[in-house]
Order: structure tokens, then C-alpha cells, then sequence
């Protein structure tokens, strides 16, 4: 048995390595800067937790979210590793510093704006790096949909250091991970990608109706827990108010409610086998709860790199979840018309044709979505509402044929 399958077993409790987890490993071990790209429930976080136990020195992860960090120090900690975060929330500061100086940590969390700061860089000075590890790194790419400003900062200080870089993300089209590759200095050959496909997710495309008729059924057929995505915070408290009748937690989640607030819903849906959240893309990264069956959007997210981020979130167990998107005609007007007038226009635009393709397509919805990432759809999806609906796979250009027949006949 190798090191690494050892170490696998002895502090994960595998006995082998998910898709491309073992090359990303073996190439940060060997030194390597590395992109990986992998599907969201993919295991991440093995990619550095593994080298942080066997390499000399501390790991920094950059992450941008405190509840992120936190939920991934807990499930370090489960794992034996020495692990640690350094935010604004944290009242032992001073401990935390001790323990680093000391080489007492294996993992340590700071947010972007922290590791961009030069006294953290000062901090660092001295101090053996194990490995950077940059997490959601798609925010360094302004042609991203979650572009964050800090990231483009961070490569001062992982250039002080001769030490490996990993940058991992779920979400990077063609034009995010060559942001992403050339920001950080990652060579052609430390590309590696994992694959987008969540082959038991179920994706399908719904004009939208009687909105809360159609909720409801989701409800009755998927007895576990979900989350369902409004625009705005009126739409969350109107609809989780419409739903409280249904016989099952709803809970609501936007910024306009107090730290505590969300902080109590947030948990109350983690602990529970069957609650539903109402919530904004406030509730957005660093949700990790397995067990998610359902996601429902009122309306159409305004990319498909935020679609695939949130309808990632449902099915990390690898059991059976739906992905539902309600739409109508306005909603495609509305997105073309906000994002024509946003700051990164022809950006913008281009991501918003991107998303409408996939909402009208009569093809198979995963091979859109996949072949948006660059991503080869399997032969047979089977698993979205068109793929459900017609036996046979037919090549995209003949769906969409045979769908703007079907459409003037209506």
C-alpha cells in the first residue's frame, strides 16, 4: 500500500480515492501549481487536508465565507488534522498566532482580505508553508459570476513563498479557469479537471404557473429536505409564508434578517431530515448539507455557472435530487435587460445567452449544461425532463428542430 492510500485509510476512513483526487494530491505533493476543477460534493477538501498531514509546515486556505471556514475547521478536526481559523469572529486570535509560530497547526483558514493584508504576509514571514490552497478560486475572474476583488491581491504573498498552489473551484468555464490559470502562474499541465457531471441530479425546466401549486407538488413528492430560491427578500417572506401551511418547517433566509436570525434558520435546516429554506443567493456558499433533495428557482439565475453552483447544492450523498427551474417569458426579458446594464456588459450578456439556452433548449438539458464547461455529456442522460421524456438521444440541432415545430403548433 502507498503513502497516500495509507493516509487515506488510516485519518479518512477510505479505502480509495474519488476521480482525479489522487493526480490533484500527487501533483501538490510533488510541488506542482495546480487548478482542479470538480463537481460540487466532488471531495474538495481531501485535495489538501491529505498534503497538509504529510508535508513539513502549515497549510493556509484562503476561503471567502466565515461559516465555510468553520464548517470545514469541524470536519478537519474530525479527521485528526490540527486545524484552525484566523477571522474577525475569532476571540483567540492571540492562541491561534502561538500555535503557528509554534508549527503547531496543519491546516489554517483565512479569509481573502486577511491574506491580502501585509501584516498577515509579515505574520507568514519565517513560518514553513506547507501548501496555499485557494478555495472558490473562480472570484479572481472579473468574467466570473462571483468575481471578488481580493483574490486578484493574493499573489504578493504566495509568490513570497516557494511552496505549491492549489486553486479549486466547482464552477470555471473555458474563459474563468484561463483567468485563473494565468492570474496565478498555474502551467498547462496543472490543469486538471474533474468533470461536471452530477449524473443523479434530475434537471428540468418549468414554465412557471401557479407558482405555489407547483411548489407544493414538489413538496408531496420529495418528503426531504430543500431549498428554494427567490429574487428578493419580499419573495422569500411571501413564500415561505405561503408554504407554512404544508405541514413541514419552512424557513426563511436573506440578508434584511438579523446575524442571529440566519444564523438560527441556518441551523435548524442542517439539523433537520425534512425542513425546506426559503432563502436569497444569501444562502449560497459553504451550504455542505448531504442529504438536500430539492432545489427549486422561482426564477432563472442570471448564469449558468450560479445555476450549476446552486443546483449543486442538493444530492451530495449521491442519492436521487431534483433541480427545478420555474421560468416565463419576462424573466429571460428582465436578465437580458440587467445584464446589458451592468458594469461587465458584454461579459454579463454573454453568460445570460449562455443561461437562456439552457432554459429553452428541446435537447438534453445536461448536455447543454455540460457542454457550456467544456465538459463531454455522457451517450445517455436519461435523468432531465426532455432526456425523461423522449426515449431517444437526438444530436441538439434535430431537438431543437423538431422543438420550434412543436412550439408554432401550440
Amino acid at each position: 500500500m502507498d503513502e497516500l492510500t495509507a493516509a487515506l485509510r488510516e485519518h479518512f476512513g477510505h479505502d480509495d480515492f474519488r476521480p482525479t483526487q489522487r493526480a490533484i494530491i500527487e501533483r501538490v505533493m510533488a510541488g506542482g501549481h495546480t487548478l482542479a476543477v470538480m463537481p460540487t460534493g466532488g471531495g474538495k477538501s481531501l485535495t489538501y487536508q491529505l498534503p497538509a498531514l504529510l508535508l513539513p509546515g502549515t497549510a493556509i486556505i484562503i476561503s471567502p465565507l466565515i461559516a465555510l471556514m468553520q464548517d470545514q475547521m469541524r470536519a478537519a478536526k474530525a479527521h485528526g488534522l490540527r486545524a484552525a481559523t484566523l477571522t474577525s469572529a475569532d476571540e483567540d486570535q492571540p492562541r491561534t498566532i502561538d500555535l503557528l509560530k509554534r508549527g503547531a497547526l496543519d491546516l489554517l483558514y483565512v479569509a481573502p482580505e486577511r491574506a491580502a493584508r501585509d501584516d498577515f504576509a509579515a505574520l507568514l514571514a519565517g513560518i514553513p508553508i506547507a501548501l496555499f490552497a485557494v478555495d472558490e478560486a473562480h472570484c479572481v475572474s472579473e468574467w466570473g459570476h462571483d468575481f471578488r476583488p481580493d483574490y486578484r491581491a493574493l499573489l504578493p504573498l504566495l509568490n513570497a513563498h516557494p511552496t505549491p498552489r492549489l486553486c479549486l473551484t466547482a464552477t470555471a468555464d473555458a474563459h474563468t479557469a484561463a483567468d485563473i490559470t494565468e492570474h496565478f502562474a498555474i502551467p498547462p499541465e496543472g490543469r486538471i479537471i474533474g468533470g461536471y457531471d452530477r449524473p443523479n441530479i434530475h434537471y428540468a425546466v418549468l414554465r412557471r404557473g401557479d407558482t405555489l401549486a407547483q411548489i407544493r407538488k414538489v413538496l408531496a413528492d420529495n418528503p426531504g429536505p430543500g431549498i428554494i430560491y427567490a429574487r428578493t427578500r419580499a419573495e422569500v417572506e411571501k413564500t415561505a409564508d405561503a408554504l407554512s401551511g404544508t405541514g413541514r418547517r419552512v424557513l426563511p433566509y436573506h440578508a434584511g434578517m438579523r446575524p442571529e436570525q440566519r444564523r438560527a434558520h441556518q441551523q435548524r435546516f442542517f439539523d433537520s431530515p425534512s425542513a425546506v429554506m426559503v432563502a436569497t443567493i444569501a444562502f449560497g456558499m459553504g451550504v455542505d448539507k448531504p442529504d438536500v433533495r430539492f432545489i427549486v428557482h422561482l426564477v432563472p439565475p442570471l448564469s449558468v455557472e450560479a445555476y450549476y453552483q446552486e443546483t449543486g447544492r442538493a444530492g451530495r450523498d449521491g442519492r436521487p435530487a431534483l433541480a427545478l427551474l420555474l421560468w416565463q417569458d419576462k424573466d429571460l426579458k428582465g436578465g437580458l435587460h440587467r445584464a446589458i446594464a451592468s458594469d461587465n456588459e458584454r461579459g454579463q450578456e454573454a453568460r445570460w445567452r449562455a443561461m437562456e439556452r439552457l432554459i429553452r433548449t428541446w435537447g438534453c438539458r445536461r448536455e447543454v449544461l455540460l457542454r457550456h464547461f467544456g465538459d463531454d455529456p455522457p451517450r445517455i442522460c436519461g435523468n432531465c425532463d426532455h432526456c425523461a421524456r423522449w426515449p431517444i438521444r437526438w444530436p441538439s440541432r434535430i431537438a431543437q428542430a423538431v422543438g420550434r415545430i412543436l412550439t408554432r403548433g401550440r
